[in-house]
């Protein structure tokens, strides 16, 4: 049984989005298609005193019908900006200094131009931080041909997936009767029922970047995701150390 997620790259998304990957054999980068403007393309949500605020990833300006995998940044100043104000906003979160030179690693050695390649970096790294074992795929790499749906299932048949999960927001376009006829299950995950963990400036918002999770409880961030179980499952057949 292979199950398969496909799902447009985000910029530091929230932790659903690295509890779908962990919930999954492959997940697919689906940045060939067009680009939205003002969307969790390039920025996302942190935490601040004066409530959330948005980090944006500047990119060039051009047609609205230009693709995610085509847009690039404006200036590669922005991540050591970027940078800075998370330090400065999470400075006294309580497991700030234990991780802060992984993720400060993370901006400086992030060179890349292209906003795909850019949030394929954030993603692999905090990944890496919350001990998800992940295989990242990109959808230009099968060359899956088709529309909306059609596009999904070809995909998915060339990623020889049994299996493909989605979130709730799918629903709106996916016909699944393609899918039944091409032997591929649907499965649709449930992004409810997170548990609430230390944060600053109540009240409590799950809808910020994964970095306020990884800020203020460090090593046991993974343990606030519904995949806490079959990580440390995975975790014990590699014969390292559970996640808490």
């Amino acid at each position: 049984m292979k199950r398969v997620a496909i799902v447009q790259s985000n910029y530091i998304p929230w932790k659903g989005y690295f509890d779908l990957i962990a919930h999954v054999d492959e997940f697919i980068l689906f940045d060939d298609v067009q680009y939205t403007d003002r969307d969790w393309r390039n920025r996302n949500l942190i935490k601040t005193a004066a409530g959330p605020k948005w980090l944006s990833v500047p990119v060039r300006r051009g047609p609205r019908t230009r693709l995610i995998n085509e847009v690039v940044a404006s200036d590669m100043e922005w991540p050591r900006a970027h940078w800075l104000l998370l330090a400065q906003t999470y400075r006294k979160a309580p497991c700030f200094e234990e991780v802060a030179p992984a993720v400060e690693r993370l901006y400086l050695d992030c060179r890349a131009d292209r906003l795909s390649d850019i949030n394929r970096h954030f993603l692999q790294g905090l990944l890496d931080l919350l001990g998800i074992p992940a295989a990242l795929s990109r959808a230009e790499d099968y060359g899956a041909a088709g529309t909306k749906t059609e596009r999904l299932v070809d995909l998915c048949r060339k990623a020889g997936a049994d299996e493909y999960l989605t979130g709730p927001a799918a629903r709106a376009y996916l016909d699944e009767s393609l899918f039944d006829r091409a032997g591929i299950g649907v499965r649709w995950f449930d992004y409810s029922g997170y548990p609430e963990y230390p944060q600053a400036h109540p009240p409590f918002d799950h809808h910020v970047s994964v970095l306020d999770l990884i800020f203020n409880t460090g090593p046991a961030a993974a343990g606030y995701l519904k995949s806490a179980q079959l990580l440390r499952n995975a975790q014990r057949r590699a014969g390292g150390p559970a996640t808490s």
